[in-house]
């Protein structure tokens, strides 16, 4: 009876696999977010970052595609994650700044809770407003550096009572959620906050019903600030020969404050405060991609277990300038804010291909409709980002051309932008002031030379205006009247759209 089960098991399994390798993937697969927080498109080891090593995510970057110039589509935590979840372009949603509403079209984990997944977020928030509920996700687990009595907090203090919880370690550190100040975590590397997201993502994949697909969001606080690796790592890095920060011709270098308690977006981080910002950031992407390893390999487990296919797709909501040009923090257009990782894996099951890699432009609003096309689950019609399912297929293939991203004032009017980028040109229009820039981040990936000013580069930098101009024709702000881009017009956070009724 043993053996009559065990290949009945071992049959079922085959066909499960059989039946994912078809055309129509009748077995749903698994899908795991690994989400950092405010983490930069180019400090992985696999695109050439000459420190830091990531030998996690080059392992899932082999297993499927890594998009060198995906994009946070407005890259500040509330936009960037309202696209993520809707699929919707900021000019669609009206979300184009640190602003939100409350969400009232489905969302990613809503729709695919609908098609039968049970679907669980661990970690950081999704930083929406309250009225969105609870997004789709069936279980929340919650960390994060800055509210107290979540659930990593209230572990904590269980653990460690005298430290007066998550807040109590970030001041006795004296650092801070939103500046570069950084130290060793001083407690149990266990007790870490990213270790706990990875604990906890690991009980929801073992404790989940086998008999349903799985969504699962890792959501991590790091790299965000607090810069707070664990001791061994920061002492890594700051032994380490560290990159020099990126700054281009074109800053005026007398208009940044030297670091200090009152400095802030604009800054000029140099010596060994920038040394200790980089060594605590790198730390924390460090840790992060150690302690990932166990959460892939369970979550593959379980699905090969219940003979599933899998996906995983790591990204962030955006960077971090990092000092680069006299910034820090997110919300500016530059590579440092602006660029953000994306890789997509599968199980062979899923026939993508593998260890490929693409220039084309990809931006948030884009992970809903390619997880839902992945899942063969119909995408809601509210939801206007790219399928790239295509050219996970076919690194040939593009499904976008071209990329616009934008930022409405945050840290002042100037800051505000309008950007296009077709994976190698990146144009940047302030509607503040009218100032333009045009970078060939192929030549000059670190953006250290303007080309706006070029003569020999006006015919393209003029082809590139008209092509914001027909993009932002019809917005509510006037920042075109179909024949030019009209400079000083208010930016709010939130324009005005038809929002459909909860």
């Amino acid at each position: 009876m043993k053996r009559l089960t065990a290949c009945l098991v071992g049959l079922a399994f085959a066909v499960g696999h059989a039946i994912a390798s078809g055309a129509g993937l009748a077995v749903k697969p698994d899908i795991l977010i690994i989400m950092p927080d405010q983490m930069r498109g180019d400090i992985m080891s696999g695109v050439g970052h000459p420190v830091v090593q990531t030998p996690q995510l080059d392992a899932l970057a082999a297993q499927g595609t890594l998009f060198r110039r995906a994009y946070s589509t407005v890259p500040s935590c509330i936009p960037a994650r309202y696209a993520l979840l809707t699929g919707q372009e900021p000019q669609t949603s009206g979300i184009i700044g640190y602003a939100s509403r409350p969400i009232t079209v489905p969302t990613l984990p809503s729709t695919l809770a609908a098609a039968g997944y049970a679907t669980a977020l661990v970690g950081r928030n999704m930083h929406q407003v309250p009225a969105s509920d609870l997004l789709g996700y069936q279980q929340r687990l919650h960390a994060s550096t800055y509210i107290a009595d979540d659930d990593y907090d209230r572990e904590l203090k269980a653990a460690l009572p005298s430290t007066g919880g998550i807040r109590g370690v970030v001041e006795t550190l004296r650092l801070d959620n939103n500046r570069w100040p950084a130290a060793p975590w001083p407690h149990a590397e266990e007790l870490h906050p990213t270790a706990w997201i990875v604990r906890r993502s690991r009980e929801v994949i073992a404790g989940s019903p086998v008999e349903k697909p799985l969504f699962l969001t890792s959501s991590f606080y790091a790299p965000h600030p607090p810069l707070f690796p664990p001791a061994r790592l920061f002492e890594k890095y700051m032994k380490a020969t560290l990159p020099a920060k990126a700054m281009g011709s074109w800053v005026e270098r007398a208009a940044l404050t030297p670091a200090g308690d009152k400095a802030g977006h604009r800054v000029l981080l140099e010596g060994e405060t920038l040394r200790r910002a980089q060594a605590g950031y790198f730390g924390l992407i460090d840790h992060l991609d150690e302690q990932i390893a166990s959460l892939v390999a369970d979550f593959k487990a379980r699905s090969e277990k219940a003979g599933r296919g899998w996906v995983i797709l790591v990204t962030s909501d955006h960077g971090e300038m990092l000092g680069d040009h006299g910034f820090f923090r997110k919300c500016e257009p530059y590579e440092g804010a602006g660029n953000i990782p994306l890789i997509i894996a599968a199980s062979p099951s899923l026939r993508l291909a593998r260890g490929a890699r693409s220039s084309q432009p990809v931006g948030l609003e884009d992970v809903m409709p390619t997880l839902l096309e992945l899942a063969a689950v119909e995408r809601p019609a509210s939801s206007d980002g790219r399928s790239i399912v295509a050219t996970l297929r076919d690194p040939a293939v593009r499904t976008r051309d071209l990329l616009h991203f934008e930022h409405a004032p945050i840290y002042g009017a100037e800051q505000g932008f309008q950007a296009l980028t077709d994976g190698r040109m990146k144009y940047i229009w302030r509607p503040n002031s009218g100032r333009e820039q045009l970078f060939d981040l192929a030549d000059d990936p670190r953006e250290e030379r303007d080309l706006a000013g070029v003569a020999a580069r006006q015919a393209e930098v003029a082809r590139w205006r008209g092509l914001l101009v027909r993009r932002l024709t019809g917005r509510p702000e006037g920042f075109s009247d179909g024949e030019k881009l009209v400079a000083g017009r208010p930016y709010p956070k939130i324009h005005a759209v038809k929002q459909p009724k909860p």
